[in-house]
């Protein structure tokens, strides 16, 4: 537009020029053809006059001309000046301003990007950072309640299984279908729910206790809460408490066999005592009464001294006392010490000790303890005219010794347990030959602080099978 303008103010001055010269030689024209018409009219005399009469009206013309022309194009100029080049110079600056500000306006909208950008970026690493954050917490307490020995299971307002491990699975037997609270508890019958854990916490005992074919199962039920400190659902916290219960059920039958055990002698201790004190016996009467006040006060003692014995090694009081000795040796010195009572049952004993049996190394007096237990529990549970084998070997890193006999055996539902403390087959008869009930026990203390072992095979009326391990010396 701007040169479109230009173009026709100059093509303007330009034709106003044109007349003006147009004009100007026409006038010259006149005066020309004027001086020509004097010159053929007027003498010679006046052309001079005349001549110099056409120069200064040249003069005034061509000075007339100028000066027109200056003024017209001072106009022009003014003109353009206020008209077009002031507006155009005015548009041109603001377009310059406008394109400033859109461009400021495009560094600024940049720099926003830019830094909406790099804010997007930083929420993005520090959502990502959470997200790992909270997805590592998340495996870190699935793999603390996949290996927790308690079983945990929680529940949402509604009732349903929100969270479970493995081992409440297992301790409970909960089935695929079961989903709710009531499908795992009602089957146990318990009387609880959850309005009674949530509402009525500090007056309904939470903590209920259950058995689960052979397992008892306690279950530890409490509410939580949302940040609103607002009820939210329930956690049961599910613990094997079977062999606490066994504990506790050994506890009380050990307190009662004690009592039992220390209430038979000194019942029968007291009686005799009484009857020789009421009157005058003989002297084959008193003897005989005095021997079974000897007999069960030997039986007391021996029951103590087994229950100290017992109590030195669970408490660790026991001191080992290792030394290298040749177990072929002491078993037959066992078997000699028992010599009389092998004869007066009329037993056939026989040892073997096979060649090259290294030295163990064990407390020599403890060990001698067991083997002499086992051999007297040999001879007293086989019949009169009965047969007892014992062999001494070795195997691997273990010595061993191994004792048969053809005697009266042990029911096979008792030999899990016949290493409970007091526990006896035939109490009565054991009762009746001198037995605590303690003498396995205390074998099996003694070998595993050793570091041997014991283990019997037996067959009811067929015999039983003894094999002690005892480590030899490296």
């Amino acid at each position: 537009m701007f040169k479109s303008v230009q173009s026709k103010t100059i093509l303007i001055v330009l034709i106003i020029g044109l007349l003006i010269i147009c004009g100007i030689g026409i006038f010259n024209i006149n005066l020309i053809n004027d001086l020509n018409n004097q010159i053929s009219n007027n003498s010679l005399e006046n052309m001079s006059s005349t001549i110099e009469q056409i120069q200064n009206s040249q003069k005034i013309v061509f000075g007339v001309g100028v000066g027109a022309f200056l003024i017209l194009v001072l106009i022009i100029k003014l003109y353009l000046s206020k008209f077009i080049i002031y507006p155009l110079n005015k548009l041109i600056k603001s377009a310059e301003e406008m394109s400033t500000k859109e461009e400021s306006k495009k560094t600024t909208k940049k720099e926003n990007l830019d830094k909406v950008d790099d804010l997007f970026g930083m929420m993005t690493t520090e959502l990502k950072d959470q997200l790992n954050e909270v997805s590592t917490k998340k495996n870190q307490i699935e793999t603390i309640l996949r290996h927790m020995t308690d079983g945990i299971v929680a529940f949402n307002m509604n009732k349903e299984i929100i969270l479970i491990n493995p081992v409440a699975k297992k301790l409970l037997s909960i089935r695929p279908e079961d989903s709710t609270f009531e499908d795992i508890f009602n089957k146990f019958n318990l009387d609880i729910n959850m309005e009674k854990i949530i509402y009525l916490e500090n007056w309904t005992s939470t903590e209920q206790r259950v058995q689960v074919d052979d397992k008892y199962i306690n279950i530890f039920f409490a509410p939580f809460r949302n940040q609103d400190d607002r009820p939210d659902g329930v956690i049961a916290v599910v613990q094997d408490i079977t062999e606490h219960v066994k504990l506790d059920n050994m506890r009380k039958e050990f307190v009662a066999d004690v009592s039992h055990e220390l209430k038979t002698p000194i019942t029968s201790i007291m009686g005799y005592a009484d009857t020789l004190l009421e009157g005058e016996y003989d002297k084959e009467t008193q003897d005989k009464f005095l021997n079974v006040i000897a007999t069960e006060a030997r039986r007391m003692a021996k029951l103590v001294t087994d229950l100290l014995t017992l109590s030195r090694y669970d408490n660790k009081r026991e001191r080992t006392q290792k030394e290298t000795f040749d177990l072929g040796d002491l078993v037959k010195k066992c078997q000699d010490k028992l010599a009389i009572e092998i004869k007066k049952k009329n037993h056939k004993v026989n040892c073997f000790v096979t060649a090259d049996v290294p030295p163990v190394y064990a407390d020599k007096y403890d060990i001698e303890r067991v083997v002499l237990n086992i051999l007297t529990n040999s001879i007293k549970y086989t019949k009169e005219g009965g047969e007892i084998k014992i062999y001494v070997g070795f195997v691997y890193n273990d010595a061993y010794i191994k004792v048969f006999d053809n005697g009266i055996g042990i029911p096979e539902e008792d030999l899990s347990r016949i290493f409970e403390r007091f526990y006896r087959v035939d109490k009565a008869r054991t009762r009746e030959m001198g037995g605590t009930g303690l003498g396995l026990s205390i074998a099996k203390e003694i070998l595993d602080k050793n570091g041997g072992s014991i283990d019997i095979k037996s067959v009811v009326g067929q015999g039983t099978e003894v094999v002690i391990k005892i480590p030899t010396k490296s």
